[in-house]
């Protein structure tokens, strides 16, 4: 694999050299020219490309990390449905550099998830015209039927972004469909394709050693002794069908934390990404309408067992984990969240088993939190798709909880060993044509209804949401125009409001492959027993311009907002900036500086500011090679408040530094070596950044194939 296409075993391949742009265009003569190329023997398939450039100097293929491949450069692979089942498939991408990019498309509602990692090998070069690339992929790594010869799924793609992004495959994708991976090719002619056997086994072994403060922040850090640590994660595939995982005191430390975000004046619980690889195979089987499956409400397994397969039309997958504890547990309600601590363990079970019927299909969720405290949440319901025709399909799901809390008043005071049961509704319906399309969408949440092995923040109301827009595709500046109408209401299980809301807006995309949406949000909204009028400026602006400034994006919104600490109106506004600059190809460094304030009446009638609350954050990555990095972070958190506008007592100031820097070095994404150090600090009441705790750590681990 070194991205030679003059090598023998190309001679014969089938070519494939027939492709449409679908974006800016409508299935039209691409503005280059792509050639695919297609190959397999007894373990591995093979694609390779010739992507010709009429300017090769202004290819974009900065050095990065694997799926590290954004939109804005310049990439190539293929998206396999090697089930044939026209909803799911896996995408293998790389760019100019050979840095590779996976994801799962699931056209059933979880879309593209990037989070799955997968072992195959790529290899490109860039020549004076153009640039080609080599993929091989195990059969391993995919997940088909036993059937000989088998037919497959699979579309062919490369992203040529200049000044707009040209997306082109090898397939056409008809503008208001409301499926993507039907529209595959048929790929025939495999036959004799292994039927399973693959074994993997990563052991790893770690070491670390922290030290905290032994008082207020300031006081002296007091170390720690060495943690060491090892397990292992081993993953069997007895046929191309099924997939077991185990995991032994498992690695789930967080090499990069999660960025921040401002939870000043937020009523419900944030939502942060899945990133461990145990829990990561079969993903999109743990996607439903209702978030009922959130893996991170695993905080700490001793142990865990996973299992995912396709029988013909059925798919399933069981997960089980001895959850050591830790983390903190949603508390829902009908107008905010709260959490309390899990310092207890439990044991979890998530099981979800889907028929497919045609484009549609019927699916049954099961979970099962047995808590170390007395308690359980045991959460069980059907979901369906029913895709009526190209431009409609409805969704549902109902679920049914039955909980019984923990005898721990001392942590919550619902947690009185009470019992609780209640169901939750979810009903959708999507119609889409190239240029009309509307959205409807009723939830029905009961007060009792628990899902802790979840992401439900709100319970105890009724929500109905419809959207409609209508697209035109001007020639010029803007290359799409959608402008759409938005209607919400949401109410407690009494009747009584909780928010309404009328917003209509626009959005568009033009020149440097920018993307802008605008909206007009006029509503109501419930805090405490009143409710308050709103009305604000809601933006989405994004571009990418050429060379060094890669991309820049700007949200966020301005109007009236309600302070819903203290339950009363105000005005206020926040700002969201990002961008990615790459001074050259081996430095990437990621901006973003993200602000929130509130300003209310005072006792005089005079406006003064409520809170101010910042994220401020800078990462720098020097990429040595494909396979080893430098990665400095450096994310500062602060709030600042008015004491005297307050009605409860609250601290004038806090904020909070974290920075890392990390050398990693990857042979694929489960035989690493990390090496890494942490340092956290507080300010303190004469405004200081104070150390509170540091540490380092060191990982290794290697994956062994059979």
């Amino acid at each position: 694999m070194d991205g030679d296409l003059s090598d023998d075993g190309w001679k014969k391949a089938t070519r494939i050299d027939k492709w449409y742009e679908t974006n800016p265009g409508d299935n039209i003569e691409p503005p280059v020219r792509s050639v695919g190329m297609l190959a397999y023997d007894d373990k591995f398939f093979y694609a390779a490309f010739e992507f010709d450039d009429p300017s090769p100097s202004a290819i974009r293929a900065p050095y990065g990390d694997r799926d590290n491949v954004p939109s804005f450069t310049d990439y190539g692979g293929v998206i396999i449905d090697a089930r044939n089942d026209g909803k799911t498939a896996v995408l293998m991408l790389a760019n100019p550099r050979g840095i590779q990019y996976d994801a799962t498309q699931d056209d059933g509602g979880a879309g593209e998830d990037s989070s799955p990692d997968f072992y195959w090998d790529s290899a490109a070069r860039i020549n004076d015209h153009g640039w080609t690339l080599e993929i091989r992929i195990p059969f391993s790594s995919l997940r088909y039927r036993h059937l000989d010869p088998q037919q497959w799924g699979i579309m062919l793609f490369r992203n040529y972004p200049r000044d707009r992004r040209h997306m082109i495959f090898s397939t056409t994708l008809p503008r208001g469909g409301n499926c993507f991976i039907c529209r595959s090719n048929a790929l025939t002619g495999l036959s004799h394709l292994p039927t399973g056997g693959h074994l993997v086994a990563a052991p790893y072994a770690s070491a670390s050693q922290t030290a905290t403060a032994e008082g207020d922040p300031g006081s002296p850090l007091a170390s720690e002794s060495v943690k060491p640590r090892a397990g292992i994660d081993v993953k069997y595939i007895p046929t191309a069908n099924d997939v077991f995982d185990a995991t032994v005191r498992p690695d789930f430390s967080q090499v990069e934390a999660d960025t921040a975000q401002i939870s000043a004046n937020e009523r419900f619980a944030l939502f942060f990404p899945e990133k461990r690889p145990f829990f990561l195979e079969g993903v999109s089987l743990f996607s439903t309408p209702i978030q009922a499956v959130y893996t991170r409400s695993i905080t700490d397994p001793r142990w865990g067992a996973h299992a995912t397969g396709n029988h013909g039309s059925l798919g399933y997958t069981a997960l089980v984990a001895d959850d050591a504890g830790g983390g903190s547990v949603i508390l829902p309600g009908p107008n905010g969240s709260s959490l309390a601590d899990q310092d207890f363990s439990s044991l979890a079970f998530i099981g979800r088993a889907r028929m497919d019927i045609g484009r549609s299909f019927v699916s049954l969720l099961l979970t099962d939190r047995e808590s170390g405290a007395d308690g359980h949440n045991r959460v069980v319901g059907p979901d369906f798709q029913w895709r009526h025709s190209d431009s409609d399909f409805v969704t549902g799901q109902l679920l049914f909880s039955d909980t019984r809390t923990p005898n721990r008043p001392d942590a919550a005071p619902e947690w009185t060993g009470q019992s609780l049961s209640s169901a939750a509704g979810d009903l959708m319906w999507v119609h889409s044509t190239r240029h009309y399309d509307a959205f409807a969408h009723y939830r029905d949440f009961g007060d009792d209804f628990r899902a802790d092995s979840g992401f439900v923040p709100q319970v105890g109301f009724r929500d109905i949401y419809g959207e409609t827009g209508y697209t035109v595709f001007p020639k010029g500046f803007l290359s799409r125009l959608r402008m759409f109408l938005i209607a919400n209401r949401q109410s407690d299980r009494d009747g009584r409001l909780i928010s309404s809301e009328i917003s209509p807006g626009a959005g568009m995309d033009g020149p440097w492959d920018s993307f802008l949406r605008f909206r007009y949000a006029n509503d109501e909204v419930r805090s405490g027993d009143q409710t308050f009028p709103r009305q604000q400026f809601v933006y989405v602006t994004q571009a990418h311009p050429p060379r060094y400034i890669s991309q820049v994006t700007l949200t966020g919104y301005v109007g009236q907002e309600i302070d819903f600490e203290n339950s009363r109106p105000g005005r206020g506004a926040t700002v969201n900036l990002e961008a990615v600059i790459h001074p050259f190809d081996h430095l990437e460094i990621s901006l973003l500086e993200n602000h929130q304030w509130l300003s209310v009446d005072d006792a005089a009638g005079v406006s003064r500011q409520l809170f101010h609350a910042s994220v401020s954050r800078v990462r720098a990555t020097y990429n040595f090679t494909s396979r080893s990095f430098v990665r400095v972070i450096g994310q500062y958190v602060a709030t600042t408040r008015d004491l005297s506008l307050y009605l409860s007592p609250v601290t004038p100031h806090d904020g909070a530094f974290t920075g890392s820097a990390l050398f990693a070095y990857k042979l694929n994404w489960q035989s690493v070596l990390f090496i890494g150090y942490g340092d956290s600090r507080e300010l303190t009441t004469d405004s200081r950044l104070a150390p509170v705790g540091r540490e380092f750590f060191t990982k290794i681990s290697y994956a062994f194939q059979r």
